[in-house]
This record gives structure tokens, sequence and C-alpha cells, in this order.
């Protein structure tokens, strides 16, 4: 998975984002974001807590962590009827990270 964020650092922050609006952000990844703020805040010039500047730099529109939640429902009730084993959140955030912002 790092090789994933090798030359893209955000990627990681909008990753996080679409698991913490799916309920599925651990708590290490969570810790880490939040102790990146003061960087985040540098880098970008936005001031916030780690999702308002994913927000405000991805120019997300407010109400997107609820439609992130209901594609997840959705798909995880689908997925799972279909499949017999359980959706992984994870992998999810990166697919839907993909398709939606092209690896950010």
């Amino acid at each position: 998975m790092s090789d994933r964020y090798t030359d893209k650092p955000f990627l990681r922050f909008v990753d996080a984002y679409v698991l913490r609006a799916i309920g599925h952000l651990d708590e290490a990844t969570d810790s880490y974001c939040k102790a990146m703020i003061p960087n985040l805040e540098k880098s970008f010039g936005i001031k916030g807590t780690w999702p308002e500047i994913v927000e405000k730099q991805m120019k997300f529109p407010p109400d997107l962590s609820a439609q992130i939640r209901r594609i997840w429902e959705e798909g995880k009730t689908r997925f799972e009827a279909g499949n017999g084993e359980a959706a992984d959140p994870v992998q999810f955030a990166m697919i839907f990270v993909d398709q939606n912002f092209g690896r950010a």
C-alpha cells in the first residue's frame, strides 16, 4: 500500500477522508492525519481540521461525506449479497478515490 502514496502523499488524506465518511478510519491513520495538520496548513495555506483541509483543497461539496456513506452502504449490501463475503472498506476507499478523483 505504501507504493500508492510514494509520489502522491496527499492521496493518503483523500483515502482517509473516504474511510472516515464510511465510519472505517482506523485510529492510527486518524492520528497520523491529525499530526500532519501543521504541514497541510503550511502546504496549502488552509486552516482547519485535516478533513476540512481535504474538503477545501479538493473543492468537495458540503454533502460529499453523506453521499459517500450512502454509496458505501448500498454497494456493501449488494456486494455481500452477491459474493457471500464482507466488503473491504479500504478497497472501497481506494477504488472510490481512483474512480472519482483520478488518484488525487
